[in-house]
């Protein structure tokens, strides 16, 4: 008997191994174009937290070293490098083909007949009844619903990678201007101290009292002012530490002096293009409105009949094919699930256009504001910053003499010291203003390369309104793997 039930169960096995061996996954064509961007951007996070090979930060540290440390530990990051991956994964699930798990099934008939227990055998084969075997065209159109949606979460990682850029850079530019205004700061200490000895002096020799009090008071309140500032240079030190995922007391230094100016290769007309194509956010949306109008594709597919096909046999006696057909006769919710993915696609078109709308004019302003603080930069460094120092040089002299009062000397002390303050404003609110440049274009500024043809002059007050290009789908060709 058990060489009998041997040969039954070998048989059965060449029944359905050719069913069981011909599964697919119908993967829409990008597939493997994303998989490769998901491997390039975030290989870094595939290795755990603990186990990660960190850089050092330097002493001092320049704003790219804090920026790369920044990135490889930031959990925001890293969260959503995973849910991208997730979502590439869902591909197989939805894509693979059959997409219903084969039931083979067999019975044995007990019978006082003489057959042979071959001939009393029924083995049979099917497709999973809680599942229906779906059209191919449905399965490849599911995959490529799921693509769209996994190239949106990749969309949203590249918007978080620039969004956690612009802050680490904006926080260590603050830092960077802090310890800018402190060094400014000291060097007015330490002037006001000297200056209040020599009043000091003078009382001794016959001056006036009040200069006095003046100096000691405009000492003091500078020695305050100086306190203050040390006091906001360790809390921004200790918020970007935790940025960075360090103890908040950490040394952290820049180098001295502000940063350097980054270059920009390309004019104006240039950087408002690359924001229209590359804004992280737009693309996202946009893949999000491709998502809709599959969907729509995906729903009417619904009226497509399923058919789950089977086949039997029992031993020498009989062989039979047959097929359950699954006719579509919910007509209204396949319709409601039109009519709802055809709602969604118009809210997501509409979601689309105002956003384009709001990030190019965030964008325009956000280069107003840029070549603002360029001009404002140029106009104190080379006009109002030589006079000033004129100034105050012309009243130390005239306040050795006795032709000018104390007062004077004072107010020109402090407009130096307001015009030197407002440089270093201006030359670090143009790098933030850059940093929000490149998080709403989504690219880094060093990355565009300068026009090949001859640089325009055309300035951004003169250039007129363009027009958002078109949105590209993706092809509908099917690729197996």
């Amino acid at each position: 008997m058990p060489l009998k039930f041997g040969r039954i169960a070998s048989r059965a096995w060449a029944l359905v191994s050719p069913l069981t061996s011909s599964g697919c996954v119908l993967a829409p064509r990008g597939t493997r174009q994303e998989q490769a961007k998901l491997s390039s951007a975030g290989q870094v996070f595939e290795t755990m937290i603990g186990k990660r090979d960190l850089p050092n930060l330097p002493h001092p540290a320049t704003w790219r070293d804090v920026l790369q440390r920044a990135l490889l530990v930031n959990g925001e990051l890293e969260s959503s490098y995973f849910e991208w991956k997730a979502s590439l994964e869902r591909i197989p699930q939805v894509a693979d083909y059959p997409n219903t798990n084969l039931a083979p099934n067999f019975s044995y008939m007990f019978s006082g007949e003489r057959l042979k227990s071959w001939d009393r055998t029924t083995l049979g084969a099917g497709f999973d009844g809680m599942e229906n075997l779906s059209f191919p065209t449905k399965v490849a159109q599911a995959g490529k619903l799921a693509l769209d949606q996994a190239q949106s979460a990749g969309e949203k990682f590249r918007a978080t990678k620039f969004e956690i850029q612009r802050k680490v850079l904006s926080d260590y530019l603050d830092l960077a201007l802090m310890e800018e205004k402190i060094r400014i700061q000291s060097e007015n200490v330490e002037w006001l101290r000297m200056l209040s000895e020599s009043a000091q002096n003078r009382v001794i020799a016959g001056g006036m009292q009040t200069d006095l009090l003046r100096a000691q008071t405009e000492y003091r309140l500078a020695d305050n002012q100086l306190a203050t500032m040390h006091s906001e240079h360790y809390a921004m030190r200790a918020r970007l530490n935790g940025m960075l995922d360090r103890d908040p007391q950490a040394p952290l230094e820049v180098p001295p002096g502000l940063p350097a100016p980054r270059p920009i290769a390309v004019d104006d007309a240039k950087l408002i293009a690359v924001a229209v194509d590359e804004n992280p956010e737009l693309a996202k949306l946009a893949r999000e409105v491709q998502g809709r109008s599959d969907a729509i594709t995906l729903a009417k597919m619904d009226f497509i009949p399923d058919i789950n096909p089977s086949i039997a046999l029992t031993g020498n006696v009989s062989q039979a094919i047959g097929a359950v057909v699954i006719l579509p006769t919910t007509i209204p919710e396949i319709r409601g699930r039109i009519d709802e993915a055809r709602a969604m696609l118009r809210a997501d078109q509409a979601m689309l256009r105002q956003t384009r709308s709001e990030r190019a004019a965030s964008f325009v302003a956000a280069l107003y504001v840029l070549r603002n603080s360029e001009r404002q930069t140029r106009v104190f460094e080379e006009t109002i910053l030589p006079r000033a120092e004129q100034v105050l040089a012309s009243m130390r002299q005239n306040y050795a003499t006795g032709t000018s009062t104390f007062l004077d000397l004072i107010e020109s002390q402090r407009t130096l010291l307001d015009v030197r303050v407002m440089i270093a404003e201006a030359r670090i609110e143009r790098e933030k203003q850059l940093a929000d440049l490149e998080a709403l274009a989504g690219v880094d500024i060093e990355t565009l390369a300068p026009p090949t043809s001859a640089p325009t002059t055309e300035r951004l007050s003169e250039r007129q309104g363009d027009e958002a290009p078109g949105e590209e789908t993706p092809g509908e060709n099917q690729e197996r793997k």
